[in-house]
């Protein structure tokens, strides 16, 4: 997925939606949009399936008969073979010194040879180049393997990626100061938008602050991942954030740039257990807004928390924002679009054998009516579920641009090994109620509207999508 923004929280590296004011966000292309299917996550027990067999060498048979047996298209063991060598190759060349060159190998479809290739081509390089580890150096083997498939969505994930996509799917639940993090595009200064209730607004730390230094180390040029070490850290310690802060835009209601003054501030943040949203709402003119982030354990609560409360104060109508809104749970989705619901299915997903599995609402409608739902070009995924679901049982008003177009979906399998990674491997398709497959092909929504998705345009007098959403929704009272 190639974005121009992304946020960062600063308490995980996480994939959060952009959000509205002048913090801009810089989008990390490895990151995929994701919908992960809470029902087949697997543990693989290396001491109960092999006893006392080495843990490297199981990791890569693990994930040779997972991808062969679990991937949702037929697998050529042959490009197995190529990503290992690809990502080992380069790892050597960027690792070692010795110049060593991988011999190809060739695969021949049976387990019984392709697998003690896979695994003889780990040991000649552990030979050759003597000062790589064993376990890292199977890590890259099994991520190359992975890679080889050509589908950004199967990946091996490492301890710190499970870690970080957990926080993220479960609320953000974790020590720091809450903030999201980003890169003002034009300047490179690394802004800031705390989120409310958390340590950072407490503290003071005002939307759209750019970082300066952190406990004194300047954070010029650094990746926004080492800005996030450095802002991390355990609950009860401080950290020092040295702040410039935004000048005021000169002509309100408009699309500036972030301008900063010359008011600097060092601002002494004490760490504590953050709790990200992925829900921001509000009312306005009678009409209530939520903005979903990310399709989370937490986020039909907050949506239907949202709404209701909305509701009990007379809402004339209600807005979903999904743009920017990369995906996650797939049983999320299917809560969130039950809200709206009332029977009948929300998503049917296929595995390689054909057998469909479908998901039906699961009669918790709420009654929050009229409803439209913005989408944009990254509204993806678990997004797409929930627009999709909501477009064919006409729900709701689908207004925006052509969303992302991901209609796989991926299963984890944990791995109780040494290292504690994990394979994210695709391992489904998925169809609209209407049987739609929008796999590289989006959604189109009902009203299509053009627009910038730059954060600082989204919630603003900018924001024409958004605009066109309350007329739509005035329209229907008449």
């Amino acid at each position: 997925m190639t974005t121009p923004y992304r946020l960062l929280l600063a308490v995980a590296i996480v994939a959060a939606s952009a959000v509205g004011g002048a913090a801009y966000a810089e989008r990390v292309a490895a990151q995929e949009p994701a919908v992960i299917s809470d029902r087949p996550v697997s543990t693989l027990d290396f001491t109960q399936l092999i006893g006392s067999a080495d843990p490297d060498t199981r990791l890569i048979e693990t994930a040779y008969e997972q991808l062969i047996h679990s991937y949702y298209e037929p697998v050529n063991p042959q490009l197995l073979v190529d990503g290992e060598e690809k990502a080992l190759d380069a790892y050597v060349h960027a690792k070692s010194k010795t110049g060593y060159a991988i011999p190809a190998g060739h695969a021949t479809g049976t387990a019984t040879h392709d697998l003690p290739l896979l695994e003889r081509t780990v040991a000649d390089v552990q030979t050759h180049a003597p000062g790589l580890a064993k376990g890292q150096l199977t890590e890259v083997a099994v991520a190359g393997m992975l890679a080889g498939l050509g589908d950004p969505y199967t990946t091996y994930l490492t301890a710190d990626a499970i870690r970080a996509l957990d926080e993220e799917l479960k609320g953000g639940n974790f020590d720091g100061i809450g903030v999201f993090i980003g890169k003002d595009p034009k300047t490179g200064a690394v802004v800031v938008d705390p989120i409310e209730g958390n340590p950072a607004i407490k503290a003071g730390v005002r939307t759209a602050d750019a970082i300066i230094a952190v406990n004194d180390q300047p954070v010029a040029g650094k990746p926004l991942d080492e800005v996030e070490q450095l802002i991390r850290g355990p609950r009860g310690t401080v950290v020092a954030l040295r702040v410039k802060h935004l000048r005021p835009c000169p002509k309100p209601g408009t699309a500036c740039p972030p301008v900063y003054s010359n008011e600097v501030a060092t601002i002494d943040v004490t760490r504590d257990v953050v709790h990200v949203p992925s829900v921001r709402a509000k009312m306005e003119n009678g009409y209530s807004y939520v903005r979903l982030g990310d399709f989370g354990s937490t986020s039909a609560d907050e949506v239907k928390s949202a709404f209701l409360a909305a509701k009990a104060k007379g809402a004339k109508g209600y807005i979903l924002d999904l743009r920017n809104n990369g995906g996650g749970l797939l049983d999320a989705a299917v809560d969130v679009s039950s809200l709206f619901i009332p029977s009948g299915p929300i998503v049917s997903t296929i595995d390689r054998a054909g057998d469909k599995d479908v998901r039906n609402a699961e009669g918790d409608v709420i009654g929050a009516q009229p409803l439209v739902v913005l989408v944009n070009k990254y509204t993806a995924s678990s997004s797409e579920i929930t627009a999709g679901a909501l477009q064919d049982d006409h729900a709701a008003t689908l207004i925006g641009t052509k969303t992302f177009g991901k209609g796989v979906v991926q299963s984890l399998y944990m791995i109780t090994n040494p290292n504690r990674g994990a394979l994210k491997i695709t391992t489904a398709r998925y169809v609209t109620p209407k049987g739609r497959d929008i796999q590289h092909k989006g959604i189109v929504p009902d009203i299509v509207i053009d627009q910038p998705v730059d954060a600082p345009i989204i919630d603003t007098p900018a924001d024409k999508q958004l605009a066109a959403a309350k007329a739509v929704l005035k329209k229907e009272q008449q």
